[in-house]
């Protein structure tokens, strides 16, 4: 019996099923989510994973896991809009960039041919288009209530009604188009995400329902080649995630909330397994008739699986890693399943886990309380050949039949034992594996370490010989500047002596020059004089010749 919804179950046969969590998986995730680990996680919408087993969802807020229903609100992108008061408001910063004649809408995109929304969208702002994907989100997250829901249904029934929308015209489709297209069509707001990018190609599977719509299994469909009539009628089914009633998946694992047929490896939830009746009394498998117990009967292959072993496993391999409230919640399931059990180790299992609960409701710690269970289930093993030996009604029974079903008894813990074995062998491989790798990246790191000190020497020696010239450099320069001032105080004593010399010879200079005109001046007042006397003389010659002319006559 298959205890997780996140693992790919190859096996069909009860005798090769591995512990809870340790299916073999066909692949690795194809986005860089890890949502299906060993602890409760999150949907790729960001809130605690919920139970797709209501008949009828009427909120908004209904988890990711269906094209007929809502998914949950994604906490990131509530991050990323915190501050955001009004939604109109961005819209209305982005609409002033863009003309009327290019905007688009939401129905545009459902309802307008793929081509010439995709030339619009090329010429549209990236902002322009986030805002719509945005709007898209605040629709897909339905705190609008039914105005919301009615415009997310009116959008998905204009989408579902096209007959253009196929994988040959969505390879046209702009990136963002082809989001929206298939986030409308899914009702899931992942595709929408900006940390979850997919391939055009994947989108485009996932629209036309060849690929799975679930972002941490995304399987080409059908899945494992499946060619039974759910996997082959139903569009976007996927054997490997999905429950064959509700067409739904989640991220629940290492669960009873999870039932896995041993034969087809097909998936139930427990809460859908219920309400449709497919958990009921039945002949028991083991001995083919003789005393009825709780069985499973799954819709794919109409095959019955038994319930007390396989809830048995789930604890056993999972319960010790349960908290106080994953524990209630487990408690409870096998309570509910359980319920209407007519044998008597199914009524014990039922007392247990109702009791179990009371008690933990009172204050009786989860430890406790887990051991009390997985007690409980080795006392019912314990108990169980001599049940069969007895008779379940008290009579005796042929001493050959006795044998074969203790036998057969033995034969199954030896089974169950050499599977933990195998399992622990398997583990204790992994975890050697795991530590050699461990060793190896701890050489690698040393290496690294010794490397890096190595070059942290190199360059403080470096940063130490840098650290000298620019001393040196410092000191040659100190000395230049001292030179230099010693050539400018130089440079200015030669200056003053230069004014000073300059001063001097302008005054010789002067003084020459004025000695000069002063011996020109005597020279020219003597010849002058000289001159004067020349002429006073020859005028007294002149008179005196007159007169002695004058006195002969």
């Amino acid at each position: 019996m298959g205890t997780s919804s996140g693992s790919n179950i190859h096996n069909h046969s009860s005798s090769n099923m591995l512990p809870p969590r340790q299916q073999p998986r066909s692949g690795g995730l194809q986005t860089s989510l890890s949502l299906v680990t060993s602890d409760p996680v999150l949907s790729p919408d960001g809130q605690e994973p919920r139970s797709n087993s209501d008949n009828i969802r009427q909120s908004p807020t209904e988890s990711a896991s269906s094209r007929e229903t809502w998914p949950a609100a994604d906490v990131m992108a509530k991050k990323m809009e915190n501050g955001k008061a009004d939604i109109d408001c961005p819209e209305q910063s982005v609409i002033r960039r863009v003309s009327s004649a290019d905007k688009i809408s939401l129905r545009d995109v459902a309802r307008e041919r793929v081509d010439v929304i995709s030339e619009k969208m090329h010429r549209l702002p990236d902002e322009y288009l986030d805002e719509l994907k945005t709007g898209l989100r605040v629709i897909l997250e339905g705190n609008g209530g039914s105005q919301h829901r009615e415009e997310f249904l009116t959008l998905q029934r204009l989408v579902q009604s096209r007959t253009d929308l196929t994988a040959k015209t969505l390879i046209r489709a702009h990136r963002v188009q082809l989001e929206i297209l298939v986030a409308i069509n899914t009702g899931i707001q992942a595709f929408l995400h900006p940390n979850i990018s997919l391939s055009q190609t994947s989108l485009i599977e996932v629209f036309v329902y060849k690929r799975c719509r679930n972002i941490a299994c995304q399987n080409q469909l059908p899945a494992e080649d499946c060619s039974c009539e759910i996997c082959a009628n139903r569009n976007g089914f996927c054997n490997l995630c999905m429950c064959v009633i509700c067409n739904k998946f989640d991220f629940e694992v290492n669960t009873c909330r999870w039932i896995g047929c041993d034969l087809c490896s097909h998936w139930t939830h427990t809460d859908c397994a219920i309400r449709e009746g497919q958990i009921c009394m039945g002949p028991s498998i083991k001995t083919g008739g003789g005393p009825t117990e709780m069985l499973f009967r799954c819709r794919a292959c109409n095959r019955t699986s038994e319930l007390l072993g396989w809830v048995k496993d789930v604890f056993q391999h999972c319960a010790p890693a349960w908290e106080r409230e994953p524990l209630m919640r487990e408690l409870d399931f096998v309570s509910r399943i359980f319920r209407g059990s007519e044998d008597p180790r199914g009524r014990k299992l039922f007392w247990k886990c109702e009791d179990l609960i009371d008690k933990m409701k009172g204050g009786l710690v989860e430890s406790t309380a887990c051991r009390a269970i997985l007690m409980f289930f080795q006392e019912i093993e314990v108990d169980s050949p001599k049940s069969l030996e007895n008779g379940e009604g008290g009579r005796l029974i042929a001493p050959q039949d006795a044998c074969n079903r203790i036998a057969e008894v033995v034969h199954e813990a030896i089974r169950k034992m050499e599977m933990v074995a195998e399992e622990k062998m398997r583990m204790f491989k992994k975890s050697r594996l795991s530590l050699e790798a461990c060793d190896r990246e701890l050489e690698d790191k040393a290496r690294e370490v010794t490397d890096l000190k190595m070059e942290r020497q190199k360059k403080k020696l470096q940063v130490e010989e840098l650290e000298r010239i620019v001393r040196l450099k410092q000191a040659e320069a100190d000395m230049f500047q001292l030179k230099a001032n010693e050539a400018k105080r130089e440079a200015e004593r030669l200056q003053r002596i230069s004014l000073a010399k300059t001063d001097k010879s302008e005054e010789e200079y002067a003084s020459s020059y004025l000695k000069l005109r002063l011996s020109e001046a005597e020279a020219e007042k003597q010849y002058l004089f000289e001159k004067i006397k020349l002429q006073e003389s020859s005028s007294r010659a002149s008179q005196g010749s007159g007169g002695v002319t004058l006195h002969r006559c």
